[in-house]
């Protein structure tokens, strides 16, 4: 291989190095024979050699050059061999370590399949066939990830599956009884665990007394009351949802566990009103802001309501407008005579003053002017004055008279006017105007959205319990809301932020000292993690290892709790489990979203249909439950065609695992009580087990005579042998029977302007949604005519009022009947042929 070199040395040659321009032809001539001459001589001729040094140099160099290319060149292929290469593959910008928000530490329960066949041994051993697991349930049993979801349908048989958890967990693993919580929802299901716990582990060996079973099996309340309790100052502490007057039960024992608290319970008893006037007559003589936002609430709650003028009353009654008003000064003489003989009239706080006001061009007359409400005052005629009493010359008696001017005036009259519509109106109001409220406001108000008016302090349970639910704090979620100017709800919402937290504060002040269940969570949620490393290590520990039922209903409050317990359960590590065998911490829940029945209270199933979102772990199981062990083919399908418009888990697919039964569909009819009497009393007569199941509590007191006989006998008889009961839909969840009589719609009837602004508040629904929580309650209306349904084994009725079908607006579950599946059988609009014979 050739290389060029550059003929020149890479470096300046000295000057006497450089070769000589070329000599002319002669002096080249000369040279030689000069040259020679000194050559024979032996003499130098220093130009020569200096030019031959040159020539050599130059000659040398290039040899050289090409000698050291080759070897350089070889030595450098040999060294390149181990020439260390350095590439920066490093991001350019600057990250941090990420942050472990897992609320569990990686680690997985010490199952083997040794144990697990070990296990499988024994429970077939000691449980009866129908009661062995199914594959799905035994990976529920044995799922050893710290978190773990079930979704288990209607009749999915969870509960043996449950106590069998707590059997591995302690007989075969040795975990610590105190290191793990079962959840149930209510006092019944707590009850009915407890016993089959102690059952099953007796099974076991284990003589586990009903005080151990307690501890292990809580309601949330139960659970959080002792942990507030374990605090210096607060051993005392009582729960304002548990007074009452002597805080025991039928039988005399105390309650002040919390097991007696139903969390959807919104009755206010007497010992818990009392406390809740005592604020309320404290914070309206103090506090001048409260006083003035509550003359307009009162003033909206004694108000006329309007009626519209193509109600049928008015369109009657309008024909006689002109009469009446001619006659109308006479007649308020007559009533007035009547509050004065009574001393019901005049009322401190009103200025009596009769006035006239225009009504549709035409006038009539007020009684006085109250100044605190600016409004008018007219007074009405009591009920207990002779209805026979009439005017000289009267064709109507006065209470007729009177009848049709309050109608003209809710037709008509656009003023402010409060109608008192007998003497205790006026007693109340005029207790309320001198600020006297020992009673409390004394007045009922209805916020928008709720069905009916209700006392005002029960509406401030409700509202503050709803808000408080969701995770809020009351005056802090008030603050956010916005009303338009004339809304009474504006008011009535400020009204609430000032009571709550006076309320609160008095609570407080008790001896001993009272608190709010919401509280007690808020307290320990994750807005206060602080209060959390208050608690002592025996009060933490039996947070480890929860296992919770119907987690589909939890709230937004509710889980805060669950997950800053569990935080606090990770950053303690081993110094909380020194010395035990359970170590770590662990969440199982189960659920089914399809039975989230309680958004009107502030439940949510967003927390189970998102659970590894909402419960970060390291590593998730999830278990599907698809077995029905209650009912036959035909319940499912209807139940799950009616459902399954409403957001779910995917792949939900029940299938009926039970004994074989006919197929029989859901009867769909209109509301006929000669026929609900007929078949319900034929099904008892044959001797199945019956659900009498109505939409709303009102109707148990519309039951026919001969349902109301039958209920009353069988209550009679010794509870193993009653087989008849009657719920709202709501308070069927968790039982069964062997025929179901559903009385009345599913629907979603109103729009809630307040609910649906905190619903935005704390995240849940659609962003962006104005209306989350309305269109939350369009889906559960859905989920509970499918948890209705499904209490049935075998036979199913539902009868729906044929003008519920017609309300528009509305969202109902019965526009998802489906005549034209076989699961149905929609008789609605039938001509009922026994009925005409």
């Amino acid at each position: 291989m050739s290389h060029d070199f550059p003929a020149e040395p890479p470096h300046e040659l000295p000057p006497d190095l450089t070769t000589p321009d070329r000599l002319p032809f002669f002096k080249r001539l000369l040279a030689r024979l000069v040259g020679g001459s000194l050559s024979r001589l032996q003499a130098q001729h220093v130009p020569s050699w200096r030019q031959g040094h040159a020539d050599g140099f130059l000659n040398g160099h290039a040899e050289g050059m090409n000698e050291g290319y080759a070897e350089g060149h070889l030595d450098g292929i040999e060294e390149g061999r181990r020439v260390l290469v350095i590439r920066d593959t490093r991001p350019l910008e600057h990250r941090g370590p990420k942050v472990d928000d897992h609320l569990f530490d990686d680690w997985r329960l010490p199952l083997n399949a040794e144990l697990k066949k070990r296990i499988k041994a024994d429970v077939a051993e000691k449980l009866p066939t129908h009661a062995q697991p199914t594959a799905a349930q035994w990976k529920m049993i044995f799922s050893d990830t710290p978190s773990t979801y079930v979704i288990a349908g209607a009749g999915a048989g969870k509960s043996t599956s449950l106590v069998l958890r707590v059997v591995l967990l302690h007989h075969y693993l040795g975990f610590e009884l105190d290191a793990m919580t079962v959840v149930t929802f209510t006092r019944e299901s707590r009850k009915d665990f407890i016993n089959k716990l102690m059952e099953v582990m007796a099974l076991w060996g284990h003589d586990l007394s009903l005080r151990g079973a307690r501890d292990v099996v809580r309601t949330f309340h139960s659970r959080i009351l002792p942990l507030v309790r374990s605090l210096p100052g607060f051993e005392q502490v009582q729960a304002f949802e548990n007074l009452s007057s002597q805080n025991t039960d039928l039988f005399g024992k105390r309650l002040d566990d919390g097991e007696d608290s139903n969390p959807f319970d919104l009755r206010i008893n007497d010992a818990q009103r009392q406390q809740m006037n005592l604020c309320y007559r404290d914070l309206y003589a103090a506090n001048p802001r409260f006083r003035e936002v509550m003359a307009p609430l009162y003033r909206h709650s004694l108000q006329l309501k309007e009626l519209d003028r193509d109600h049928p009353d008015v369109q009657k009654r309008i024909t006689v407008m002109g009469l009446s008003s001619k006659r109308d000064e006479e007649l308020c003489d007559v009533i007035e005579d009547l509050w004065i003989r009574k001393g019901a009239w005049p009322i401190q706080g009103v200025e009596p003053m009769r006035q006239t006001v225009e009504v549709s061009g035409l006038t009539f007359h007020v009684h006085g002017y109250a100044a605190e409400l600016d409004a008018w005052i007219v007074l009405g005629f009591d009920p207990s004055e002779d209805q026979h009493l009439r005017r000289p010359d009267a064709k109507l008696p006065v209470w007729a008279e009177w009848v049709i001017k309050r109608t003209l005036f809710q037709a008509f009259c656009r003023k402010p006017v409060i109608w008192l519509e007998n003497y205790d109106a006026a007693r109340g109001m005029l207790q309320s105007l001198s600020g006297a409220a020992v009673a409390g406001p004394g007045f009922e108000y209805k916020v928008k959205g709720e069905l009916s008016a209700a006392p005002l302090l029960d509406c401030f349970v409700a509202a503050a319990g709803f808000i408080e639910n969701l995770g809020l704090d009351v005056p802090d979620a008030v603050a956010q809301m916005h009303f338009s100017s004339d809304d009474p709800d504006r008011f009535f919402f400020e009204a609430l932020s000032l009571f709550w937290k006076a309320f609160e504060d008095h609570l407080l002040e008790q001896t001993p000292p009272v608190m709010t269940y919401n509280r007690m969570f808020s307290l320990f949620g994750e807005k206060s993690p602080e209060n959390l490393t208050l608690v002592s290590d025996d009060g933490l520990r039996p947070l480890s290892h929860l296992m919770i039922d119907e987690f589909q209903d939890v709230s937004p409050q509710i889980v805060s709790w669950i997950r800053a317990s569990l935080r606090e359960v990770r950053r303690r590590g081993v110094t909380l489990h020194r010395g035990r065998a359970a170590q770590r911490s662990s969440l199982l829940c189960v659920g089914d979203d399809w039975q989230s029945i309680y958004g009107w209270r502030g439940s949510s199933p967003k927390f189970f249909m998102e659970f590894p979102k909402e419960f970060s772990s390291p590593s998730t199981t999830r278990v599907m439950l698809s077995d029905n062990f209650r009912s036959h083919q035909h319940i499912i399908d209807a139940a799950e065609h009616i459902v399954r418009a409403a957001p779910a888990i995917s792949g939900k697919k029940a299938r009926a695992s039970g004994a074989e039964q006919a197929l029989l569909p859901v009867t769909v009819l209109d509301r006929d009580d000669d026929r609900l009497v007929r078949s319900l009393i034929e099904h008892y007569n044959a001797g199945d087990s019956v659900l009498l199941l109505y939409r709303k509590g009102s109707e148990r007191a519309k039951l026919p005579e001969a349902l109301q006989t039958l209920a009353n006998a069988d209550y009679a008889l010794p509870p193993h042998e009653r087989r008849l009961k009657q719920l709202t839909y709501h308070s069927a969840k968790g039982l069964q029977a062997d025929a179901v009589f559903l009385l009345g719609d599913c629907q979603h009837l109103t729009q809630s302007p307040y609910k649906n602004q905190v619903y935005q508040l704390a995240g849940l629904g659609r962003e962006g949604d104005l209306d989350a929580f309305d269109n939350a309650q369009k889906d559960e209306v859905l989920r509970l005519a499918y948890v209705a349904i499904t209490r049935a084994v075998r036979h199913c009725y539902w009868f729906i009022d044929a003008t519920g079908n017609d309300e528009t607006g509305t969202s109902s579950a019965s526009s998802r009947v489906a005549g034209d599946k076989t699961f149905f059988d929609d008789q609605r609009g039938e001509v009922n042929v026994d009925a005409q014979l």
